[in-house]
């Protein structure tokens, strides 16, 4: 199956191209911001750690988006077949389980950094 059928793919790719870009970050940046150090001293801005929050609420909002046009495509006979808004239904599914499950590790994060004693 390719990317685009299979949800299960496309997820893990979306997760190894966040995992690279935190690696990358990582390894390039001694400061306290996720960027290069060197388009920080050129004076450019780097990329905050929100970015890569805000796009992947914004791929899940269309992912969504594509899933309810599949679906009114489908009730609507336009010529969706049942497997392709299935598929595109279970994406959208995927990838809001996918966003939630990191929502309640960054709360349970903040929470556990609220708690500690200095």
């Amino acid at each position: 199956m390719n990317t685009a059928m299979n949800p299960m793919a496309s997820i893990s790719s979306a997760m190894s191209n966040l995992q690279g870009t935190l690696q990358s970050s990582k390894t390039t940046s001694s400061t306290p911001f996720i960027g290069n150090p060197a388009s920080a001293a050129q004076g450019t801005t780097p990329s905050p750690f929100a970015d890569l929050f805000t796009d992947a609420i914004g791929q899940v909002n269309q992912l969504e988006d594509t899933a309810h046009s599949t679906v009114n495509g489908l009730l609507n006979g336009s010529g969706v077949d049942v497997h392709e808004a299935m598929i595109a239904t279970q994406k959208a599914d995927m990838a809001f389980e996918l966003a939630l499950s990191v929502r309640n590790k960054a709360v349970q994060a903040y929470q556990t950094v609220v708690g500690m004693q200095f």
